[in-house]
């Protein structure tokens, strides 16, 4: 079963081992990334942030696992580190993970041509259509780094995106 939701940009790291895993607690961690899952130093690294398992597969592995953990009796967090896979995920192959209707996002770095929404929170278009859809989809798309400083839900920010 999945418990938590992440969009992160760092994918694995300290505030998701340490913070989120108390308020949510998991089992384990599936990062879903390509080029994370097809490079040995990145996949190990993240392995070695925490002594929960840690999984990172490509797109095509976890949807092909996807009903396997759904039934999992484990409760593991799922993350991406982009909105975009994350609405491949939830939106276009209709993966419903568990309960779970809130997908949090965290950091999401400036980049050129992203609009800047909080601190360390940056999207570009593509990544906002994203918001948009999971929204429409019916989650709760919500920014924050961390629980305490949290800057509220896409609809709070649609507007600078045109919609």
């Amino acid at each position: 079963m999945i418990s938590f939701v992440r969009v992160d940009d760092r994918i694995i790291h300290g505030q998701i081992v340490t913070r989120w895993s108390k308020e949510f607690p998991c089992d384990g961690i599936i990062a879903v990334n390509d080029k994370a899952a097809t490079t040995p130093v990145l996949k190990q690294s993240f392995k070695a942030s925490t002594d929960k398992k840690v999984l990172v597969w490509t797109m095509e592995h976890f949807l092909e696992k996807a009903q396997t953990v759904l039934d999992s009796e484990k409760r593991y967090f799922l993350i991406t580190k982009n909105p975009v896979d994350m609405k491949k995920i939830l939106v276009d192959n209709k993966f419903v993970p568990s309960d779970v209707k809130r997908v949090v996002i965290g950091p999401c770095n400036d980049r050129p041509g992203s609009i800047k929404l909080g601190q360390n929170q940056s999207l570009i278009q593509e990544e906002a259509e994203a918001c948009e859809a999971m929204t429409n989809a019916g989650y709760d798309v919500y920014f924050a780094l961390l629980q305490e400083t949290a800057i509220g839900s896409w609809p709070k920010f649609r507007s600078k995106f045109g919609y």
